[in-house]
């Protein structure tokens, strides 16, 4: 299967723009009360019901936003008008949208960040309804004792506006691809990520649960590889960079068989700060993969030119390290928590 075919088959979908319009608001009642043997009875009418919103809820239970790629419109209900003996109309029905942990809302237009969903049940306005109207009821006075007149209910809103998914793990993955980033996960998880010896095997985010001592785990996300220029757009780095803003630690995973180890982790850390030079803040691990091949004396050699961050040497294939790795990646998270 070509890579292209693999990106349009997967249904990892971390993007989606959508047209949302709220609903407008009911008016307000002119209605003059009438009843018998009351001749002139003084205004009675209600105020119009609030129109519908469009509510963004959290959902533990998703992973992506699938659901809402070919959904392009979100259309909330109009508030209904007031009505005699002051009763308020209806207000309009709301629309909820379920969304996975992690999603942040945007204005199309303005770029600016809506509303961000981190917890499951969560609920936040994300584009609301009109106010209703208010009826004749609230301009009666001392000089004006029957107004015939109330309050048309506001409009409601109609903006594009852009959903975008950030993974939540507490470590995410950087390196280049065929670092042996899947390999790791697949080994310490229950995650089943493609393997193959070719680039831009991982073309989504693949999560995974790491066991720990005493009952302890933690979540790790293999971030498909990121490659020189991944912040200007070049392969599929800037697509995905974005997973990694939340992780509490980053692993640097460089392959032992690699030129030059300090250079290929320089790299790496290059395109993180050009994207964003926060992550920088992030605690950072860098763990030489594939250590399997290298005796002592070229560990030792190694390590004369590695740069000065924790640093540790695994194989995945003969669990060499792995134990280690994620006592040294608990103490981080940990430390952020």
């Amino acid at each position: 299967m070509s890579r292209n075919r693999k990106v349009a088959s997967s249904n990892f979908v971390d993007y989606v723009r959508i047209c949302c319009r709220s609903g407008k608001g009911g008016a307000g009642s002119t209605h003059l009360r009438r009843e018998a043997m009351v001749a002139k009875g003084g205004p009675d009418g209600g105020d119009g019901g609030r129109g519908g919103h469009v509510i963004l809820e959290g959902n533990s239970q998703m992973w992506t936003l699938l659901h809402l790629r070919y959904r392009k419109h979100v259309i909330a209900g109009h508030g209904k008008p007031g009505g005699k003996q002051r009763s308020t109309g209806a207000d309009g029905e709301d629309v909820v949208v379920q969304v996975p942990l992690g999603t942040v809302a945007y204005d199309d237009e303005t770029g600016e960040m809506d509303v961000e969903i981190t917890e499951h049940g969560e609920r936040k306005v994300w584009v609301p309804g009109g106010r209703g109207g208010w009826g004749n009821d609230h301009f009666k006075s001392a000089t004006n004792q029957t107004p015939r007149y109330a309050q048309p209910g506001e409009p409601g809103q109609e903006k594009w506006k852009v959903l975008e998914l950030k993974v939540l793990a507490d470590v995410g993955l950087v390196g280049f691809p065929n670092a042996g980033k899947s390999t790791l996960l697949s080994v310490i998880t229950a995650a089943k990520p493609e393997i193959a010896n070719y680039a831009f095997t991982t073309l989504t985010p693949n999560l995974g649960m790491v066991a720990h001592r005493e009952h302890r785990s933690f979540v790790m996300a293999d971030i498909p590889g990121i490659i020189e220029g991944a912040s200007e757009g070049k392969g599929l780095g800037l697509r995905f960079l974005r997973h990694i803003e939340r992780n509490a630690a980053l692993l640097f995973l460089v392959p032992a068989d690699s030129n030059d180890i300090h250079e290929e982790y320089r790299i790496l850390l290059r395109e993180l700060e050009a994207y964003n030079p926060e992550l920088l803040d992030k605690n950072r691990v860098l763990a030489i993969s594939k250590s399997d091949m290298l005796d002592d004396e070229l560990k030792d050699e190694i390590r004369l030119d590695l740069p000065d961050v924790p640093h540790l040497f695994i194989s995945s294939v003969a669990q060499q390290g792995l134990q280690e790795l994620k006592d040294l990646l608990w103490t981080h998270i940990d430390r952020e928590k």
